[in-house]
């Protein structure tokens, strides 16, 4: 086994769907077969519950997704809020119409560092709109790889 390779990632299909989902839009990002790294792909501008999961079922079929992970947005001391318990609501509706695990992360501070990544490399204002949630979602479901990684080499270490 190669090291700190998640199995889970190709067992299960391979790929994860990320969302940053926003009162206004849910940014996207897709991962890697193998589930090292995340690339935003698209920003989905909300209409309604139903057409905002049906538009992220399809996505998640056609990137052949195994997962999904919602950011969910904890106060800065770590409780859930009503943002939060809303995310979840969602959530819920995503994976009954998806039939896939959804898992949560800890989105807190994912739209600040992807602003700052983005002023960082000069992105212009109204191209840093289009494209922050995007980049946000991409943040989430990268720490979320990385985390499992780590937790696959912790595996792979207590085994030997």
């Amino acid at each position: 086994m190669s090291e700190g390779y998640d199995n889970s990632f190709r067992a299960a299909g391979g790929r994860a769907l990320g969302l940053d989902v926003g009162q206004r839009r849910i940014g996207v990002a897709v991962s890697d077969e193998l589930g090292w790294t995340a690339q935003g792909v698209t920003v989905i501008e909300r209409r309604s519950l139903r057409e905002d999961v049906r538009r992220l079922a399809a996505l998640a079929k056609q990137y052949g997704c195994a997962r999904i992970v919602v950011g969910l947005p904890r106060r800065t001391d770590g409780r859930l809020g009503p943002e939060a318990q809303a995310v979840q609501a969602f959530g819920r509706q995503l994976e009954s119409a998806t039939g896939l695990p959804v898992e949560y992360w800890d989105e807190r501070f994912s739209t600040a560092q992807a602003r700052h990544t983005l002023l960082e490399a000069g992105v212009r204002r109204d191209r840093r709109r289009q494209v922050i949630d995007q980049l946000a979602a991409s943040v989430i479901l990268q720490a979320y790889l990385d985390r499992r990684r780590r937790e696959a080499q912790q595996r792979e270490e207590h085994a030997e």
